[in-house]
């Protein structure tokens, strides 16, 4: 994802030089993927900070943790008044809290940046979403709003607010994406054990959805994996164990819903059913014990009962939504940030894993009243 995001910014006219700790990974990139490029590349931390022009932007790409601090305690000795650091990875927001307010009291500015869309967003345009210290922005504007995706003419990059505040709105799309998916998940399983559907069946469903309201990314991936065979020709998502990691984000998103008295339903039931799905042994044995409801036969006008599920996954798509939203809207009361709701809204509309035509409705919606009090 570095790597992919330094060749972006040099395509947009950034020179940007690159340094990781195993410098061999960075002679390997110089002379592979940056090949013929101004990138160019530093094999210690005294030369990296002295190949930058003042003030320093240096973005961080690492895992979320001790990792950055670590990295962080190394460049400071190196730095000067007014130099940014940018931690583009998925910390924790209270650790951007902690990080704007230390390294400002030693003159330094931090930006604590969320940054979706994956391998593929970061080389042609993702979704950035900084925050932090509010001086550092009109240095970085520019280079980041190139760098994003754009939807209909605008970059999916603004300002976000304050300290921690664009690492909590990372982690609230985060949150979003699991209930997104979590409602994908089920749509599925009402398709497949409600009437009795294939999987290509299923997939050229989700394709025709694709067309309308649940115009999005995930619902795009989702009709191609369902139309994916394995060699033997059998649908390979039925071969996939059922059983789904975590990262930590939509945790957090729950987590913080409880602590500030918010009602994120739906995307604490989509936590749960994640923790649910990695019971995988105790599932099994379960299943020996209680065989569960026999799969019901259909007998209703199938077409209408697939529009009108079409629109109850629109309905709770919209629910998952307008929580993130009273979330966020909480959360600036509490940390004291002044969130840019329409310009989170619309950075969500490209580049990003949630990103989807249904969020130009939420954009014009915040637009029209910044001080909305509820998408519903």
């Amino acid at each position: 994802m570095g790597q992919n995001l330094i060749l972006n910014m040099n395509d947009k006219g950034y020179t940007v030089c690159a340094y990781n700790r195993t410098t061999s990974k960075v002679d390997d990139f110089l002379e592979h993927e940056a090949k013929g490029t101004n990138v160019i590349g530093a094999h210690s931390i005294e030369e990296f900070v002295k190949n930058l022009k003042r003030p320093r932007k240096m973005i961080i790409l690492v895992k979320a943790g001790a990792a950055v601090d670590a990295f962080i305690d190394q460049l400071v000795p190196h730095l000067e008044k007014g130099d940014i650091i940018i931690d583009g990875g998925n910390s924790h927001y209270p650790d951007s809290i902690r990080r704007t307010e230390a390294l400002e009291a030693k003159g330094l500015l931090f930006v604590g940046a969320g940054v979706s869309g994956g391998e593929e967003g970061a080389r042609h345009g993702p979704s950035i979403m900084p925050g932090g210290s509010d001086a550092a922005w009109p240095h970085l504007k520019e280079i980041f709003q190139k760098t994003a995706a754009q939807s209909d003419g605008e970059p999916c990059c603004d300002w976000v607010g304050q300290t921690g505040a664009g690492h909590y709105v990372k982690m609230v799309h985060n949150g979003i994406e699991y209930g997104d998916m979590q409602l994908i998940c089920e749509g599925y399983d009402i398709l497949k054990r409600g009437l009795g559907l294939k999987e290509a069946e299923i997939g050229d469903i989700f394709d025709k959805w694709n067309s309308g309201v649940l115009d999005s990314f995930l619902i795009e991936i989702t009709r191609d994996i369902l139309r994916f065979n394995d060699t033997d020709g059998t649908p390979m998502v039925e071969k996939i164990l059922d059983v789904a990691g975590q990262k930590g984000t939509g945790k957090w998103t729950a987590i913080n819903a409880l602590d500030l008295g918010q009602p994120l339903t739906l995307i604490g039931e989509a936590v749960f059913a994640r923790c649910l799905s990695s019971l995988k042994a105790e599932r099994v044995r379960a299943s020996k014990v209680l065989s569960g409801p026999e799969a019901p036969k259909f007998e209703g006008d199938k077409t209408q009962f697939i529009a009108d599920l079409e629109q109850a996954l629109y309905a709770s798509k919209i629910v998952s939504y307008a929580q993130g939203f009273m979330l966020m809207r909480e959360a600036a009361k509490e940390y004291k940030w002044t969130l840019n709701n329409p310009s989170i809204a619309l950075m969500w509309r490209g580049g990003c894993i949630i990103r989807s035509v249904f969020l130009k409705d939420i954009t014009t919606a915040f637009r029209k009243n910044p001080e909305l009090e509820n998408l519903l």
